[in-house]
């Protein structure tokens, strides 16, 4: 059985890496990765390895409604009113409600919260908590992760007298609402340290600013920065400037927290009281309990949990987090097997689409952009699930993950004809819609996707930081690549790959016999490679291109580095393309217009032998004089019943046959598609074991030029710097049509020396 087929994007070797690496006293791979995050001088490496090195620049002149914002909520303290946040039912707005919650009430503020309905009422505030607010008797309002496009409930609100201050981290429409102060790290230069903070992060600059104002300690703020740390990890944001520095103060307070409801979750989750954390603990572990109950249950529960000082109830919301998060995984997988089912057995043209479009009663759509995004990596394309809201099935309601090359945002807006709702940004998005409206939206959707996207986009994608070779991969190298964590969005853990391994041992192992273990070599060292869920894909071949991640490993008190599979392909092809010889004549070029023509040649030109060349040309078995295909010697004349391929061939027919005419005739052979190039490559690089490829021949074979080739191994995730430029394969066959047609008096250019 064949082995997944991915599409790896690979990063360029940076060629100064060794000088700095040198300076800097580090492995040239530890380099490499450092440059690929865009880190080019030691200064910047210094700055990323210690953020804490110099202080945070003040977020006053890039959040110009900051200081109008705690003037309000400091005169709301002092006087005693009444303050409301409206929250998220996501971890990043769960968080963000609990933090400011603890925040404003450890100040002696009066506040409570309200979240909307996720399964009635979507997704932000609305009328409904505005209303409900005003007759509470509410004065202030604070959203948080929410509200920067709800210019209608906001409005409302200042119609009835009520203050509103805005914390979100969403695009923001042309028109923002007519709120007091706005909050938003989108509003700001790009260039700030506080750009790309998530929700929680703008909520917890809010908090510490009026911490600040009134005089509070570390004892209330050291707190929120853990609920800062747990929002921003689960909501996946950005873990570079202002939030890396954050989350890395925040991960070490989370070991030892002094929140007694993340202990309890802690606790909960398994992960040990005094476990050192790392994101991959808050993004795979904790971060999908609190998920979970936002997802398919009561936000309340949450909230509860980080804002509680009691055992007894910090406890039992844990175990409603435990109990819905095992619901949660439970509905993801039934529902991942329907799609699957429906994907493979049941989609027509499946997967000829360039987007996945589903929409299945009884899907749960608290869970499915998570089976979406499954769905994604399980086939490389965009996806959009759906269910209905109701039993009368007159409405959809989805949710949609991306590619990289596919904007989830623009796509949604070019189909908005169709669409009761929708938003999202270029990864992933939600939508409604009517029933009877769904197969047009499918329609848009696809011709949109087939605008977007090449043939190649659509398989898994690997994205793969550096070449190495396996003698490089040393105990040392992953210690100084630990001080690149915490590892998170924008900043990944670090992927790397080497090319020809052999592949010397290959064993399944795991309880159920699933797994694999693999010792591979090069000719600088060995290491063994654990390979979860690849039993099914063995034998794999004696050498192949292998991509993986670094992983420690403890037996019996001694620490070794073994290596986990990402992916393997067949090994990177050596290309060749021989020149061909100069020229010692360039002969005359008369066309030859039709088969007539080429008789009428035939039975006149008796003298000097005749060379037929092309694309499915005739054969006369009663012309002695007449060869074919291949020179054998000289000719007098060499008859083109089609172009070759490319230039190149030309010359090389014509230096080999040394012809006084040229008769060219023109006759076009079928191009490919794209699809048929890819298979070809990959039947050829299945082959192709240590011999070199001669381009020409492969290319004559099948009619296309050798550029056809090589942007057909570049559209695979095959490169190398030696290789010539090349467009995408759909490009190079337009210019390879062009080439077919070309007018007579322009074939001689090519000849020339």
């Amino acid at each position: 059985m064949t082995w997944p087929v991915q599409r790896w994007l690979v990063s360029p070797t940076h060629t100064h890496r060794t000088e700095l690496a040198q300076e800097l006293g580090l492995s040239p791979l530890t380099v490499q990765i450092l440059f690929d995050r865009g880190l080019y001088t030691a200064a910047a490496i210094q700055r990323f390895f210690d953020p804490h090195q110099e202080p945070l620049p003040p977020p006053f002149p890039d959040f110009a409604d900051l200081p109008k914002a705690l003037d309000i909520l400091e005169r709301a303290a002092k006087h005693q009113q009444n303050i409301a946040i409206c929250g998220d039912y996501d971890a990043d707005g769960m968080t963000s409600t609990s933090l400011l919650l603890r925040l404003l009430r450890g100040v002696g503020a009066k506040a409570d919260y309200a979240i909307p309905s996720r399964m009635q009422e979507g997704y932000g505030i609305n009328e409904r908590i505005v209303q409900e607010f005003y007759e509470q008797g509410i004065d202030i309002i604070i959203t948080v992760d929410n509200g920067i496009a709800a210019y209608a409930p906001i409005a409302l609100a200042r119609e009835l007298g009520m203050t509103v201050i805005i914390t979100d981290h969403h695009e923001p429409p042309p028109e923002l609402p007519p709120a007091q102060a706005i909050l938003n790290p989108r509003l700001i230069p790009v260039d700030s340290p506080y750009s790309s903070l998530a929700g929680v992060g703008v909520a917890y600059l809010l908090g510490l600013g009026l911490a600040q104002r009134l005089g509070y300690g570390e004892s209330l703020t050291q707190p929120l920065l853990e609920l800062c740390t747990l929002g921003t990890i689960a909501d996946v944001a950005p873990l570079t400037e202002v939030n890396r520095r954050w989350v890395q103060q925040g991960l070490r307070l989370l070991t030892n927290s002094q929140l007694l409801g993340v202990r309890t979750l802690i606790q909960v989750a398994g992960l040990g009281a005094t476990q050192e954390l790392d994101p991959d603990h808050v993004g795979f572990q904790l971060g999908p309990r609190i998920n979970a109950v936002g997802r398919i249950g009561d936000p309340q529960v949450v909230i509860e949990l980080f804002t509680t000082e009691a055992e007894t109830v910090a406890q039992q919301r844990a175990q409603d987090c435990e109990a819905t998060n095992l619901l949660r995984r439970q509905l993801c997988t039934q529902i991942e097997q329907e799609a699957i089912a429906i994907c493979e057995n049941n989609v027509p043209n499946f997967p000829q689409e360039p987007v996945l479009v589903l929409v299945q009663a009884g899907w749960h759509h608290g869970v499915i952009g998570i089976v979406a995004a499954r769905l994604v990596e399980r086939y490389g394309v965009p996806v959009f699930l759906g269910t209905y809201e109701d039993d009368t099935h007159r409405q959809i309601r989805g949710s949609a993950r991306s590619i990289p090359e596919f904007h989830v945002y623009e796509a949604l807006h070019d189909s908005r004809e169709f669409l009761a709702r929708y938003g999202g940004h270029r990864a992933a998005g939600g939508f409604t819609l009517q029933a009877a409206d769904f197969s047009q939206w499918r329609e848009r959707l696809h011709a949109f996707g087939r605008q977007c996207l090449q043939p190649y986009h659509l398989r898994p994608l690997l994205e793969i930081h550096a070449q190495a070779q396996l003698g490089e991969l040393t105990l040392e190298l992953h210690g100084e690549l630990q001080r690149l964590q915490p590892y998170g969005m924008a900043n990944p853990a670090p992927q790397f790959w080497t090319p020809r391994v052999r592949v010397v041992a290959q064993q399944v192992i795991g309880k159920e016999k699933n797994h694999a273990k693999l010792t591979v070599m090069d000719e600088t060292g060995q290491k063994k490679v654990l390979a979860w869920g690849w039993a099914h894909y063995l034998p794999l071949p004696k050498s192949v291109d292998m991509a993986y991640t670094l992983r420690p490993n403890e037996f019996q008190g001694q620490t070794s580095l073994d290596l986990q599979l990402l992916g393997v392909r067949y090994p990177i092809p050596q290309l060749e393309i021989k020149p061909p010889p100069a020229l010692s004549v360039i002969p005359q070029c008369l066309p030859l217009e039709n088969l007539e023509e080429l008789l009428e040649l035939l039975v006149n030109y008796t003298d000097k032998k005749l060379l037929l060349y092309g694309y499915e040309r005739p054969e006369f078995p009663d012309s002695p004089h007449l060869n074919y295909d291949r020179p054998q010697g000289t000719y007098g004349g060499l008859i083109l019943w089609t172009l070759p391929p490319a230039p190149i061939y030309l010359r090389w027919l014509v230096a080999l046959a040394r012809p006084q005419t040229l008769y060219i005739h023109a006759h076009r052979p079928p191009l490919p598609e794209p699809e048929q190039v890819h298979a070809w490559v990959q039947q050829a690089l299945s082959q192709n074991g240590n011999t070199p490829w001669n381009l020409l021949a492969l290319g004559q074979k099948h009619w296309v030029n050798p550029q056809v080739w090589v942007a057909g191994l570049r559209e695979l995730g095959y490169d190398h710097p030696d290789w010539p430029d090349t467009q995408s394969v759909r490009a190079e066959l337009a210019a390879l049509e062009t080439w077919y047609r070309n007018p007579l008096t322009e074939l001689t250019q090519y000849l020339q020396p």
